[in-house]
């Protein structure tokens, strides 16, 4: 999703409305409350994240894919933690920017919320761009400063994801 895309659905609450009625029409957003799917994306989005550290530096571009699965699957365990699974990378972000960006629930719900801001969202996005551009693309080498960075975002995405989580339980 590019940047422009991602600041409307920000600030659009309209226009994210109809991107989410549109996903759940073409069934790529569904309901589903299972615990056992969250534990399991929080374990998935673990897995990934230990995975990352073994990762050599030769292999950035890995290292890139790694963390955008990470944060994916850390993602989804939020969606699903609300009641919801979703086929479609977008989908996933409409449903986290609705259910946990800037909502006014209870003074305990608005202390987690403020966790998670509009830059953790444009992290996830900007992950998902490396992501593919290590994945299909034929670059191999990447700023180590950059992937350095991601590496970073993607534990604190994670960690912060991991309280959301066990603050609502």
């Amino acid at each position: 999703m590019d940047n422009k895309t991602l600041n409307l659905l920000l600030k659009d609450e309209n226009f994210l409305n109809q991107r989410i009625e549109f996903y759940k029409e073409k069934n790529i957003l569904s309901k589903s409350d299972s615990e056992h799917e969250v534990k399991g994306h929080l374990e998935k989005s673990r897995h990934n994240l230990n995975f990352l550290a073994e990762i050599k530096k030769e292999y950035d571009d890995w290292a890139l894919v790694t963390c955008y699965y990470a944060s994916y699957h850390a993602a989804l365990a939020l969606i699903t933690l609300n009641g919801y699974s979703s086929k479609n990378h977008n989908a996933t972000l409409c449903i986290l920017i609705k259910d946990f960006y800037k909502k006014e629930l209870s003074k305990k719900d608005i202390e987690l919320l403020n966790l998670f801001d509009a830059n953790d969202l444009l992290f996830y996005a900007e992950s998902r761009n490396k992501r593919e551009e290590a994945s299909y693309s034929t670059k191999i080498n990447f700023n180590p400063q950059e992937v350095n960075k991601i590496k970073l975002k993607t534990r604190l995405f994670i960690n912060k994801v991991d309280k959301i989580i066990k603050e609502k339980d």
